[in-house]
């Protein structure tokens, strides 16, 4: 009995201080905390990002005009001290419709954002966690959907389901969780053999507790990473369906939609793409950017570099 308790005490100390070590290296927040040092473009990338996010928040009370509101005496004016960015083919402010616009493009970008990185983690982990007839279920989805152009199946998706913003939301969420499962199978693959995983094996920790305690915030950094570049991506994505007729409807506002109206005017008024176009050029870039310099710090050969 005596030898059995001491067994029982030895195995709750195998969790080392190396092991201890090795697993806070790996939590994404405490290793960004301490490696992340402020860069020119990540910066640049969070102020960018951070300006249009507040711009979309507040859209409604700092908005000029009505950005619905039709005035046909004001048609195609230039951009001036009336309307700083000028008016479209029905009167309506451009800036105004820019600005509420931001609310519909960045938030619905930021919801699909949220939606594909919480069923890719859940399915990613699952698969790689416990493997399996399991894992081969999951990866031969992932297979069939990454085998298709993700812009080519959206595309087929959303016609399908039919143009609106939910369908669009729907449609870019079915293309986009398979590469994140199969990014978060793979680093549950190699988190799952660490030492402090086996460690609290050895002290009868159960699987839930395993993946909720140490597996998820061990891969929570590379996680961050991959949906701040896909905000980018999934922008993008939106704003190109949204040109051809399958996102936001009218009369709402939204980004990709007022480039493609803006066509129709391209010589006379050419003042109605630059805008919108430029919204979702620093938008999609200031994403990037901040994600490819958290990829950078998070990158444990450039830690190294740089401590």
């Amino acid at each position: 009995m005596e030898q059995a308790e001491s067994l029982g005490r030895l195995r709750g100390q195998t969790l080392t201080g190396a092991a201890r070590d090795e697993r806070r290296s790996l939590k994404g927040p405490g290793s960004l905390r301490r490696h992340l040092r402020p860069t020119a473009t990540g910066v640049m990338g969070l102020l960018m990002l951070f300006t249009l996010v507040v711009a979309a928040l507040v859209a409604p009370l700092i908005a000029p005009y009505d950005p619905l509101a039709i005035d046909l005496q004001r048609t195609l004016v230039p951009p001036g001290r009336a309307h700083l960015l000028g008016t479209d083919h029905l009167g309506r402010d451009v800036l105004s419709r820019l600005l509420v616009g931001a609310r519909v493009s960045l938030g619905a970008a930021g919801f699909t954002v949220v939606v594909v990185t919480t069923v890719g983690v859940v399915l990613g982990t699952v698969a790689g966690f416990y493997g399996g007839w399991t894992d081969e279920i999951i990866m031969r989805i992932v297979d069939t959907v990454l085998a298709f152009p993700s812009i080519i199946l959206a595309l087929v998706v959303v016609g399908l389901l039919g143009p609106g913003l939910r369908n669009l939301i729907l449609g870019l969420t079915l293309v986009r969780w398979a590469g994140c499962a199969r990014l978060v199978r793979s680093l549950v693959l190699s988190v799952r053999e660490r030492e402090f995983i086996r460690a609290a094996y050895s002290i009868g920790a159960c699987n839930r507790r395993i993946i909720i305690r140490h597996v998820l915030p061990s891969i929570l950094g590379p996680v961050v990473v991959m949906a701040t570049l896909d905000l980018g991506n999934v922008l993008l994505s939106m704003s190109g369906l949204s040109f051809i007729g399958l996102g936001v409807q009218l009369p709402q506002p939204e980004w990709g939609a007022m480039v493609s109206y803006a066509q129709l005017h391209a010589q006379t008024a050419p003042w109605l793409a630059i805008s919108p176009g430029l919204a979702i050029v620093a938008a999609v870039l200031s994403a990037h950017l901040l994600g490819d310099t958290l990829r950078d710090f998070l990158d444990p050969r450039y830690r190294d570099m740089v401590s």
